[in-house]
């Protein structure tokens, strides 16, 4: 009798275990990512006959309010996937678990990842984990270069203003063609910021993130520059086209030499451009040509409070499961953004491919901003960049408003 009991008892543990379970994973709704999380899904559910994985998406514009009205409340999300700036307000406010060590070794987690995502660890844990990182690039038109009698993209920033000179077509603000796709909101901001600034000999931080050093000659210098593109030399104009990615859907459409995006933009481009483009890396300062920079980030998937018994199990699994090699290989070739894994990002072929082989070359020199409040923080240097674009402010005025801002918000974060 007691044997009877003691394998019933054994039955109805492996059935509970068993059970089906299903969980919710959010992201904001980007195309090629929500079709790539969709095959994946797929993949995952067949290889686990007892989860059931739904995806739910939200525009961008309300994505994070939504995540952080919903997760308090006990709803939305089992996994979410957040920008990586958005992390210390989501772990202070208590939204995300520590990803259990166990399952997630933080040593060999260190060792694993490209170094950019240390960011994502925080009080010596890890809350979430990237499947892919990006760095950004110049996206240029091949068929414009050549009308314009350009023989290869540009190496410096000085070659880059001849060569936009040459393609711009109209006047201000009566473009036709742009020469360059100048967009403070889009990621002229971060070039500003962790590329200009760094090459014109200054630091945009301290070593611990607490304290903006840029506003500085240097800080100056690179505010100038950037703003000169559109005041002084009159390559491009922002919002050229409508929509949130103006100056990307400008690039597709043929009406524009040169962009700079991320990596996450290949698969949009690939699909929207009929014309011969090609990829280059950032430049440099012709004065300074050994001072290569680049702003690196990523988007990570963590698990939510909500997440608990079965439901935290499933929840493991699947995100080990878009952390892992085979994931980062699908998600490469299907999205366009580079393998978060060191091992796999130093992948001779991916090196020497035309288009991805600039954004990894990039990797080893790119930095990514430690943001306590990334929507704040990039508020301050948009706003401080359209005064001296829209209102004729001086650029040592808008650096140092800027810089004012952003360390009222690092001030009131790291004083509690």
């Amino acid at each position: 009798m007691k044997k009877l009991l003691i394998l019933a008892l054994g039955l109805s543990i492996a059935s509970a275990t068993a059970a089906p379970v299903t969980i919710t994973y959010w992201q904001y709704d980007y195309a090629s990512k929500v079709t790539a999380i969709n095959d994946l899904i797929k993949k995952f559910e067949a290889a686990n006959p007892d989860i059931t994985v739904k995806q739910e998406n939200f525009p961008y514009d309300a994505y994070s309010q939504k995540v952080a009205s919903s997760v308090p409340a006990g709803q939305g999300p089992d996994v979410v996937n957040l920008y990586y700036g958005w992390l210390p307000q989501y772990v202070d406010a208590g939204y995300l678990q520590p990803l259990p060590t166990k399952d997630f070794p933080t040593v060999l987690t260190d060792a694993t990842y490209a170094p950019m995502v240390k960011t994502a660890k925080m009080n010596g844990k890890y809350y979430a984990l990237p499947t892919a990182v990006r760095t950004l690039a110049i996206f240029y038109n091949k068929d414009l270069f050549k009308a314009a009698g350009i023989k290869s993209p540009p190496k410096t920033w000085e070659e880059l203003i001849t060569d936009a000179g040459k393609i711009v077509q109209g006047t201000p603000p009566r473009y036709t063609t742009l020469g360059f796709g100048i967009q403070p909101d889009g990621q002229d901001y971060h070039v500003l910021r962790e590329v200009l600034v760094r090459q014109f000999g200054g630091q945009p931080y301290s070593k611990d993130g607490k304290t903006v050093t840029y506003n500085s000659d240097a800080g100056t210098k690179a505010m100038a520059f950037y703003t000169d593109l559109m005041t002084k030399y009159k390559l491009g104009v922002p919002n050229f086209f409508p929509g949130n990615n103006s100056y990307r859907d400008a690039f597709i459409a043929g009406k524009v030499g040169m962009i700079i995006d991320g990596s996450f933009a290949i698969s949009t481009i690939k699909s929207g451009a009929k014309f011969d483009w090609g990829v280059t890396q950032l430049p440099v300062l012709a004065a300074n040509p050994k001072e290569k920079d680049n702003f690196g980030s990523y988007w990570v998937n963590g698990i939510t409070k909500n997440a608990k018994g079965d439901k935290l199990a499933a929840s493991v699994k699947f995100l080990k499961f878009l952390t892992s090699a085979d994931t980062q290989r699908y998600w490469l070739q299907n999205v366009g953004e580079i393998p978060a894994s060191r091992s796999l990002a130093a992948d001779p072929a991916l090196r020497k491919d035309p288009v991805f082989g600039p954004f990894v070359a990039s990797l080893p020199y790119a930095s990514s901003t430690v943001f306590v409040d990334e929507a704040g923080q990039r508020k301050a240097w948009v706003d401080a960049i359209n005064t001296v674009l829209l209102q004729g402010n001086s650029p040592a005025n808008a650096v140092k408003a800027a810089a004012q801002s952003e360390q009222k918000i690092l001030d009131d974060y790291y004083k509690k």
